[in-house]
């Protein structure tokens, strides 16, 4: 009896209806499928999508209450969990949230380095505002990403300007560069699990003499049929492995990855990482066109001597990425010594310094 009356209840409801409770269903098996533990790529995406999974719940929510009568407390119901389950998720990275560190951070007499970390978009051909930005921005510390010959070539002016430079161009959208003014004690492009995939080592000095190590990070990203697994263990790996084994680091990079996913948290745990973006929104990045609907690609974390004065996303300069920007400050007080739990690496590097 009760099956005859659901059955007449679906009947009834409108085209619209039907639609609204198809979503619903559709977005709480996609939110309950991405808390699956498992490594396959096609999982794993769903982590991307969970604040924009939030808007769209939260809006057909309210159509439901107009168009899905009949059934209107069911569809309800299944958007509220797939709201409460991503909220969840990304929580940490809400406005609700407690935050990891101050922002802006106390750095009374402390030496600071400006940070420009950008992926350029190799396809980018708009090679001057990116040109314009390093310009405007003129930051002591610069990694691009997704940088062929070509893009070597266009900003050659503007890197030619900083003392240090290390190049891996490459036409496989895993190519980087790096430039800084900061005294580098070392630096090195490593291929870690696949090839042509650089991650960069470097340790610095600012010009009190504080040391810090930075890691610049670029793996791929997960895809259908893939599995995460190697790439999972390689982005723990850089931020645990440090060449120096320094307590003061700054990992930056577009990780192709969400700072709320397991394996980011993973890095983080780790790593000993704080992010100084934690109960400040999630300062998404990527798409940079629809920013309001899109995802923090691009990561910043910091550990022990490492502060953080200032934060933003920057404006679009053609590429699918906004840049990251922030100013950055070492306490000169700060340990510099190895860290007994961490095991110590030296890469073996992918190409020596520029010239």
């Amino acid at each position: 009896m009760r099956g005859k009356r659901n059955g007449r209840a679906l009947r009834s409801l409108s085209w619209a209806g039907r639609i609204l409770l198809a979503l619903a269903a559709l977005l709480l098996l996609a939110t309950l499928v991405s808390l699956i533990g498992t490594n396959r790529g096609v999982v794993r995406m769903l982590d991307f999508v969970r604040e924009p999974t939030i808007y769209l719940a939260a809006l057909l929510a309210v159509l439901a209450l107009f168009l899905a009568r009949p059934r209107r407390l069911l569809v309800i119901g299944m958007l509220v969990v797939t709201i409460a389950v991503n909220l969840w998720r990304i929580w940490p990275y809400t406005f609700l949230a407690g935050s990891s560190v101050p922002l802006p951070d106390d750095v009374d007499g402390m030496s600071c380095a400006r940070v420009l970390s950008l992926n350029v978009l190799q396809s980018n051909d708009r090679y001057e505002e990116t040109a314009a930005l390093i310009e405007r921005t003129d930051p002591d510390i610069l990694l691009l990403m997704e940088t062929n010959q070509a893009w070597l070539d266009a900003l050659e002016p503007q890197l030619a300007r900083y003392g240090y430079r290390l190049d891996r161009p490459l036409d496989n959208r895993y190519g980087m560069a790096f430039a800084t003014r900061l005294r580098v004690d070392r630096a090195a492009m490593v291929d870690t699990v696949e090839a042509d995939t650089p991650t960069l080592y470097a340790t610095l000095r600012t010009d009190d003499g504080a040391r810090f190590e930075l890691i610049g990070l670029h793996p791929r990203p997960p895809l259908p049929g893939r599995s995460t697994a190697e790439r999972d263990a390689n982005i723990a790996r850089a931020g645990a492995q440090t060449p120096d084994g320094l307590g003061n680091v700054l990992a930056i990079g577009d990780f192709n990855d969400v700072p709320w996913s397991s394996t980011t948290r993973r890095f983080v745990r780790e790593g000993g990482y704080l992010d100084p973006r934690a109960g400040r929104g999630s300062f998404a990045s990527f798409p940079a066109d629809k920013l309001a609907l899109g995802w923090p690609l691009d990561q910043i974390f910091i550990r022990d001597g490492v502060k953080v004065a200032s934060l933003e996303i920057g404006e679009s300069v053609g590429s699918d990425h906004r840049p990251l920007l922030a100013r950055v400050c070492v306490d000169p007080m700060a340990t510099d010594g190895d860290l007994p739990d961490k095991v110590s690496v030296v890469p073996r590097p992918a190409q020596t310094e520029a010239p």
